[in-house]
């Protein structure tokens, strides 16, 4: 009663049991939905309700009170399952067919082969022959094949001849080829002179090709750009298709710092033989586009803007120690020849036919 007290006065209770007047709270938390559709059943079939009492609203507001509701509960229709897929079926001239009379698309099942036809050939025709590969004439495919034959016979005497005279030793450029990695990579056409492109193809030449990279990222050039985007597809290319800048193999003990000469008096440390860098570069010359430059009355100059691109020759550190090797025992051959110098021709002076002492 403290709680309901609370909520409403108890001078209303106590005015609706003296007048008789029915009190009826307002819905409040413990008025459910279900408990207002017991209420209105029950108003439905009471034709003339009885006045109900104080005590009666008193239980109707705790719950106690009322009638169980005899309304059916609501049910969840449900939705009928969908019809049955029905699949379709292949005609039977179709290729995708899987029955004995066409070939199968499966490697297990029967090989394909060639559809009998019923189709009888004309009078006037001949019917045609599966000729095989052995039953063929090679002297009838000659032509196609061989079509100069004494220069074909030439050649395979030259090469025999070759490997005669060397007994199957290689010369250096095929050690070289067979024993160091090299990628040429030519880029697509700039949109730039030669004298724009050229001081960057100078400026990279001869360096890593992460340095060169590097180089072309903070410069200010406009086709330092595009550069940069051919140095690193070359690298991709020289590292997949070369196997370039892999490392040392698995196993191999590792080189120590090797410190070169290059051409020009410059000092370099090695420590990776197996990085790459750029040994050559060099600019290319391309077509000239067209270009309108529009002038003052109506005139129009005729532009011919210049195309060019970049090209560049990778290889490893391998290449360049190999070199400065080469440099070093030409220069001690050199060396070495010219330690005894044979005295010059003297004249003979005074010729006597006696003896000088």
């Amino acid at each position: 009663m403290a709680s309901m007290g609370a909520l409403y006065p108890y001078g209303h209770l106590l005015r609706s049991t003296r007048a008789g007047v029915t009190f009826v709270p307002r819905r409040t938390l413990t008025y459910t939905p279900r408990r207002a559709q017991a209420d209105n059943s029950n108003n439905g079939n009471n034709e003339n309700p009885s006045k109900p009492s104080a005590l009666s609203s008193i239980r109707n507001f705790f719950g106690f009170g009322g009638k169980p509701s005899d309304a059916p509960k609501p049910t969840i229709t449900r939705r009928a399952n969908a019809p049955p897929k029905r699949e379709g079926s292949l005609s039977a001239d179709s290729i995708f067919a899987e029955d004995e009379a066409t070939p199968k698309l499966i490697a297990s099942g029967r090989t394909p082969g060639r559809r009998p036809t019923t189709e009888q050939p004309a009078e006037g025709e001949e019917e045609e022959q599966d000729v095989s590969l052995e039953t063929r004439n090679r002297e009838n495919m000659q032509a196609a094949l061989d079509p100069r034959p004494q220069a074909r016979t030439r050649w395979e005497r030259k090469m025999v001849v070759r490997e005669i005279r060397r007994r199957g030793r290689l010369s250096k450029t095929e050690q070289v080829m067979r024993t160091e990695r090299e990628s040429l990579s030519k880029s697509h056409w700039f949109k730039t002179s030669i004298k724009k492109l050229g001081p960057l193809a100078r400026q990279i030449a001869g360096k890593n090709i992460d340095e060169a990279i590097l180089q072309m990222r903070f410069s200010k050039k406009k086709a330092a750009k595009d550069v940069l985007e051919h140095l690193q597809h070359a690298k991709n290319v020289a590292v997949v298709r070369s196997g370039m800048g892999l490392g040392a193999a698995a196993g191999d003990e590792a080189q120590k710092p090797i410190s070169i000469v290059s051409k020009s008096g410059e000092r370099k440390t090695i420590t990776d033989p197996t990085s790459i860098y750029i040994s050559q570069a060099w600019v290319n010359r391309g077509p000239y586009g067209v270009d309108y430059d529009h002038r003052a009355r109506g005139q129009i100059n005729l532009l011919r803007p210049p195309y060019t691109s970049l090209s560049v020759l990778l290889k490893e550190e391998h290449t360049r120690i190999r070199e400065w090797q080469d440099r070093e025992n030409t220069a001690q051959r050199k060396r070495k020849t010219h330690l005894w110098t044979q005295l010059p021709d003297r004249k003979i002076s005074a010729q006597n036919q006696y003896y000088s002492w």
